[in-house]
């Protein structure tokens, strides 16, 4: 029995289509409602979540479609996952929901278990475990750890603050508030708050209008496609890039503490970088003494093949900070050295300290995905899945160009000649049953459950044979 069928033995075989528009006529109505309580304008179509079932979403109209694009890639085992159900019904979560405790203050008895669970799903190199609210959320909470580190290093961690830093603190001055900067990269994407958005280059519309720390910018590398017959140029590549990352770092007006990077940049497009970039950053970082952070927010919890994506490279040693949310449920950062707990109580702390609640449902996906191996069944059905993409770039050249993601299971994407082009590839999915998403101007990229199987890969595939056929 394959884990689709032993979750979801009732789940749909294949899409159904009844409506000629998407979103419906229902979802129309539901949407222009919505409209006069929360901004619903980009709203695809109205849900309807009890109707839903394992790869399969299903809307206010009837359709149903095969999801692979599963809520922004932040759906890990399916819709209505009996599993994760029965950690909803738990004592423990009824606690988390009804008293919502302040944990920093005042943790129930049951916590230290359940950050026990969470922690079960840390990356390799990683044993400690910070939690946040959402992806932004923990960027910004790994800044400001990487900013307490990088200033007790210089101050020493147990050396107690001066009277002119307690003063000018309070004045938004130096030394109390150090100039720092934070180093991230072109077209990537960390969030959309203050200091996550200053990091943030993918659109403008994520940023335009708040004020933004001007922080330096690298440059990702843009690979040549297929990698096999580019590999002098995408080493080239790579080299170039790190070398403008160092000099970013030695010559940027105010020193540079952290550095910030996605291994694969999700919402700039789908841009993928080698092991021997990452490993290059992560040797510029220790030699220019750098906080290394990776987002592992959209790439983690295997959906690339490995239980974080940044595994696939081996970094040695560890990356200082790892953030996480999406899949995972819950958010926030894993760390190793002890010395990024802050050297006084109250300085990374606010009213709930994460969310208990939604750390039950990591600890319980944790347990079904190792205890199922998703994540090789992922790394099968993905290497599968490109195989079968790469036959349709060769029909179908001009609407699957530069196929990526061979090897990092269904984390994969593609571009298409113009951004009219992909957004009206993406409709016309829809019109046939499939929900799939874009990122960038012109990209598609893939991101479905980890009980997305060959079975469900197949009905993808030929439904996206037809429309491409008719383009």
């Amino acid at each position: 029995m394959s884990v689709s069928e032993k979750y979801y033995p009732a789940e749909p075989t294949a899409p159904v289509v009844k409506t000629t528009t998407i979103p419906g006529p229902e979802s129309a109505k539901g949407i222009k409602s919505l409209g006069e309580v929360f901004d619903s304008r980009p709203v695809y179509f109205i849900a309807d979540y009890e109707k839903s079932l394992g790869n399969y979403i299903a809307d206010v109209d009837g359709n149903v479609y095969l999801d692979v694009y599963a809520q922004i890639a932040s759906i890990a085992l399916g819709y209505n996952n009996p599993a994760l159900i029965e950690a909803a019904k738990s004592p423990e979560m009824i606690r988390a929901l009804v008293e919502r405790p302040a944990i920093g203050n005042f943790p129930g008895k049951d916590l230290e278990g359940i950050i026990k669970n969470v922690l079960k799903g840390a990356p390799k190199g990683q044993n400690n475990v910070w939690n946040g609210l959402s992806g932004a959320d923990a960027n910004e909470l790994a800044f400001k750890a990487a900013f307490m580190y990088y200033q007790s290093k210089q101050r020493g961690y147990d050396t107690a603050f001066s009277a002119q830093e307690n003063e000018t603190v309070m004045k938004n001055q130096s030394p109390g508030s150090p100039d720092l900067a934070v180093l991230s990269f072109k077209r990537a994407f960390h969030g959309r708050l203050f200091a996550s958005g200053s990091v943030t280059a993918s659109k403008p519309v994520h940023k335009l209008d708040f004020p933004a720390f001007k922080w330096p910018k690298a440059e990702y590398p843009s690979y040549k496609y297929p990698l096999a017959e580019n590999a002098e140029y995408n080493a080239a590549e790579d080299a170039r890039c790190l070398k403008i990352v160092e000099e970013l770092i030695t010559s940027w007006h105010i020193p540079v503490a952290a550095l910030i990077i996605e291994p694969v940049q999700s919402e700039g497009g789908d841009n993928h970088g080698s092991a021997a970039f990452f490993q290059g950053l992560r040797d510029i970082t220790l030699k220019h003494n750098v906080v290394y952070i990776i987002d592992e927010v959209q790439t983690g919890l295997g959906a690339t093949g490995k239980l974080w994506a940044h595994e696939h490279f081996n970094i040695t040693p560890s990356p200082d900070l790892v953030t996480f949310s999406k899949k995972f449920q819950s958010a926030g950062y894993w760390f190793h050295d002890p010395k990024f707990v802050p050297n006084q109580s109250y300085r990374q702390f606010n009213t709930w300290c994460g969310d208990p609640a939604h750390m039950i449902i990591a600890g319980a996906l944790v347990k079904e995905i190792q205890e199922n191996d998703l994540v090789a069944k992922a790394a099968e059905v993905g290497d599968y899945l490109y195989g079968k993409l790469a036959e349709l770039a060769v029909k179908y050249p001009q609407h699957i160009q530069k196929l990526r993601g061979q090897g990092k299971a269904t984390f994969i994407a593609w571009d298409l000649e113009s951004a009219d082009k992909r957004n009206a590839l993406l409709y016309k999915m829809k019109q046939n049953g499939v929900n799939v998403g874009g990122c960038a101007d012109v990209s598609v990229r893939l991101r479905p459950t980890l009980t997305f199987e060959k079975k469900h890969a197949d009905i993808f595939v030929s439904i996206l044979d037809k429309v491409l056929s008719d383009f």
